[in-house]
């Protein structure tokens, strides 16, 4: 005879999430966030300056790997909706993923001896690959885990409040490592050194964040799984799903306009401050300092707001900030370096809350989902949400470089003084970092108002999927 299956705490999802599924569930960001800031900071300066490569195959690299990135995204969820283990859907890739994560980003960073182009591109493109393979595995069933840890709307914003703390606190941690080492060490090996580390600290905040979780992660699922079947849409025909679901779509829509809006202004922030304002490069990495401190600083705060106003207001309340800053970045003259770091720090009151409430809200989303389809598919959400961003901040990046081309932007010399730029070249550098990423977030913000879901409306969702439950 078998054994009859252990009872299952009902009431188990009520209990408010411990601190240490929080801290661990938060440390798993710097798994993606030290290497991810790494990359975007140095490694086109890296391919150029160190490797040797040229600057036409070095630009190659970078779209073919963010495109190949942004074809795994929605992939990895899918099949990871699909897993079924003694470990659960997610905590095997990402335990399996974050081997040749960070093998794979040394590698990224080390020179061949290898003279021809063609080849050096070769082996980097391929390294590439591999690379973006491994961070799919790990970063879309982590994301997901947002939705899986809890089913309580408040405690979803308090949840992503702690991700977003550390995704920030990756982010500084990552430019005062690479200064520090860039600093003390000759390169090509500063750069291997400063990878060899990096990839560590990612490697075991991965597996901290799956001890961490696991737990709580199995009581939410163990009640799930008794009512759940399994989807047996293709990958497709779920993205067609996932697009049906209007308020998904202004959750993409809030996250894209929030991330292009800024990325589009880190992408021009170097040629800010060295061409118009007429500082040295350092001041570069301060501004990013200042912009990231602050939203650090806020970042609980807002998380104590968000659970009692809800994360549509907490938007509307930030975002202004950032947009108030951009505009005014237009009317900087040079000289008014004060007014910059202020514009910088009120950037930062709205950076805060754009880390926060898409991944506070998506969760939302899946159990309306669920609700009409009685499916869980958080990595098809997951999955799509990450792969537009991506292709959507690669193709802003790519027409603002082309615009500063365009433009007449004379390129610099590590070893000379920085050359004086034509006024077509600061005037396009203007309208980028003001302008462009104000009008963006002002959209962003206007389709943040429409979004549908309160906090009465998902207590009404998850009413609802609790009766459908029991029944």
């Amino acid at each position: 005879m078998n054994n009859p299956s252990p009872p299952i705490n009902i009431n188990s999802s009520k209990e408010a999430l411990d601190f240490k599924t929080k801290i661990a569930y938060g440390a798993g960001e710097l798994g993606g966030a030290i290497p991810n800031n790494i990359l975007v900071f140095f490694v086109l300066y890296f391919f150029t300056n160190v490797a040797g490569l040229n600057a036409g195959l070095a630009g190659g690299l970078i779209l073919i790997g963010k495109a190949w990135d942004s074809i795994n995204d929605p992939l990895i969820g899918w099949l990871s909706d699909k897993t079924r283990s003694r470990l659960g859907r997610r905590y095997p890739w990402m335990l399996i993923g974050a081997i040749p994560l960070g093998i794979s980003f040394c590698l990224l960073w080390f020179t061949p001896p290898i003279a021809n182009q063609w080849l050096k591109f070769a082996y980097y493109i391929t390294i590439f690959i591999i690379y973006y393979a491994a961070v799919s595995s790990v970063w879309i069933p982590y994301s997901t885990l947002g939705a899986e840890l809890t089913t309580t709307y408040n405690e979803r914003t308090n949840i992503t409040g702690f991700r977003s703390s550390f995704a920030i606190g990756g982010s500084i941690f990552a430019l005062i490592l690479a200064q520090v080492i860039l600093d003390i060490v000759e390169a090509p090996q500063s750069y291997l050194y400063m990878a060899v580390i990096a990839s560590l600290i990612s490697f075991l905040a991965i597996y901290f964040c799956v001890w961490g979780t696991y737990k709580r992660y199995k009581i939410i699922q163990n009640q799930r799984e008794q009512i759940q079947r399994e989807a047996p849409e293709a990958v497709l025909q779920q993205i067609k799903i996932a697009l049906s679901n209007k308020p998904f779509l202004c959750v993409v829509g809030i996250y894209l306009c929030s991330w292009l809006g800024t990325q589009v202004t880190a992408a021009v922030l170097p040629y800010f401050v060295v061409d118009w304002m007429q500082l040295p490069k350092n001041h570069f990495t301060q501004m990013a300092l200042a912009i990231q401190g602050t939203a650090l600083i806020l970042m609980p705060i807002w998380s104590i707001i968000g659970q009692k106003v809800g994360k549509k207001a907490i938007y509307c309340m930030g975002i202004p900030g950032t947009i108030i800053a951009q505009a005014g970045f237009f009317f900087l003259q040079p000289g008014q370096t004060v007014l910059m770091y202020i514009l910088s720090v009120m950037a930062g009151v709205g950076i805060s809350v754009a880390y926060i409430t898409p991944w506070a809200m998506l969760p939302d989303v899946v159990d309306l989902d669920e609700l009409n389809t009685g499916q869980r598919r958080e990595g098809i959400f997951y999955g799509f949400v990450v792969q537009t961003q991506k292709l959507c901040v690669a193709v802003a990046i790519f027409l603002v470089g082309k615009t500063l081309d365009l433009s007449g932007l004379i390129p610099a010399v590590a070893t000379e003084a920085p050359p004086v730029q034509p006024d077509s070249a600061l005037w396009a550098i203007r309208l980028i970092i003001g302008p462009l990423p104000t009008l963006i977030l002002i959209i962003g913000l206007v389709i943040a108002f429409f979004y549908p879901i309160t906090q009465s409306k998902h207590e009404e969702i998850v009413l609802k999927l609790n009766e459908r439950n029991r029944g």
